[in-house]
Formats: structure tokens, C-alpha cells, sequence
């Protein structure tokens, strides 16, 4: 029972906060309910029995993914000054989310106490006795190698092709000399400046 209410309790805040994200209009509102759609995923991932997808949901997505995000808001020509005006208006807000993500903590951790629910089992039969990293692997790099190969082509051609759709032909701007780098020699690149005591150096 507990199982299941935990199952759609992780499935409705993914589900919440993923529309939230896309329809904030606040940009640093839509990086914090990403963070809680990775963490309701990471849940929803530990009711399966995948211990491993979801630290990697947590320490990838959300520490890494998430923080990068937030990086490149910052960027951005956001007024925090009017955003931290409205701090002390939002903290029972924030003090009740963080309150309810406390609560579906303790959910996940007593769903996860009585076992994994079947639908593991039915997506990727494997041994229960063998730990959950080296079923992954197994799985992996035996009955899904080339889909496994196949998504990391893809990765490697969406960032081939960003790379492409954002290079463009700046005026003014230096490029790099691959060759004239190689032919470049070890005296050429530095040199030993002995200027006398209490005088500077001359370029």
C-alpha cells in the first residue's frame, strides 16, 4: 500500500513541478523546480529498485546539470534585488516544500524497506541476488551494447551539431594557427627578462 502511495505521490510532483519549470516565468523559479522534478524522479527511480539511477539523478542532474543551469542564470539581466524584496513574502512557501520534500523522503525510505515493486522485474528480468551496479552493467554491455553505443552517437552528434549551429564568422576576431602552434619552438614561446634592480621591464 505504502508502495503505491509513494508511487503517485513522486509521479503527480514530477509531474507539477515539470510544468511549473516550462511555464515560470522567473528563470532561477524554473531551475529550482527542475531540482524538484529530478529529485521526485530520483524516488520514483529508488520504488523500482534502481538504487544507482537515482544517486546518479541526484549527484549528476542536481549537482552538477542543475548548478550549471543556475550558472548561466546568473548571466542573465535578472533584477535580484526585487527578487530577494519578495523573500520574507515567500518563506511559509518555501519552508512548506521544503517540509513536503522532507515527508517524501521518509515515504521513499519505507517504500524502499518493503522491496522494489514488480514493474523492475517486468522491465529488465535480472537474478535479485546480484547487486544492482552490476546488473545495470550486465544489461548494459550484453543485451542492450548497441542501443547503449547508439545513444552515446546520438549525444555525440547533438553536440557536434550545437557546435556547428552556434559557430559563426566574428570581424576583429583571432583564430587559432594549428600549425604555426606545432611548428612553434621552446625559445620562441618564452623569454628570460633580467631587468636591473629598481627598474622595470621593457616590452
Amino acid at each position: 500500500m505504502i508502495q503505491a502511495i509513494a508511487f503517485y505521490l513522486f509521479a503527480v510532483v514530477v509531474i507539477v513541478s515539470a510544468a511549473m519549470t516550462i511555464s515560470s516565468r522567473n528563470p532561477v523559479h524554473s531551475v529550482m523546480w527542475l531540482i524538484l522534478a529530478f529529485f521526485n524522479a530520483a524516488g520514483l527511480m529508488v520504488l523500482v529498485g534502481a538504487e544507482f539511477i537515482a544517486m546518479l539523478l541526484v549527484i549528476v542532474y542536481v549537482g552538477a546539470v542543475a548548478v550549471l543551469f543556475l550558472f548561466v542564470v546568473m548571466m542573465l539581466d535578472v533584477d535580484f534585488a526585487t527578487m530577494r524584496a519578495g523573500v520574507a513574502r515567500y518563506a511559509g512557501i518555501g519552508l512548506a516544500l521544503a517540509v513536503a520534500l522532507a515527508a517524501e523522503v521518509m515515504v521513499a525510505i519505507g517504500a524502499w524497506r518493503l522491496g522494489g515493486v514488480a514493474l523492475a522485474r517486468r522491465a529488465a528480468p535480472v537474478d535479485p541476488t546480484v547487486p544492482n551496479i552490476r546488473a545495470i552493467g550486465d544489461l548494459l554491455y550484453t543485451r542492450y551494447l548497441f542501443i547503449f553505443e547508439a545513444a552515446g552517437f546520438v549525444l555525440l552528434v547533438a553536440m557536434i551539431g550545437a557546435i556547428v549551429l552556434t559557430h559563426r564568422d566574428r570581424s576583429g576576431a583571432r583564430y587559432q594557427n594549428i600549425s604555426r602552434q606545432n611548428a612553434r619552438r621552446p625559445q620562441d614561446a618564452t623569454r628570460n627578462m633580467q631587468p636591473p634592480v629598481g627598474q622595470g621591464m621593457d616590452l
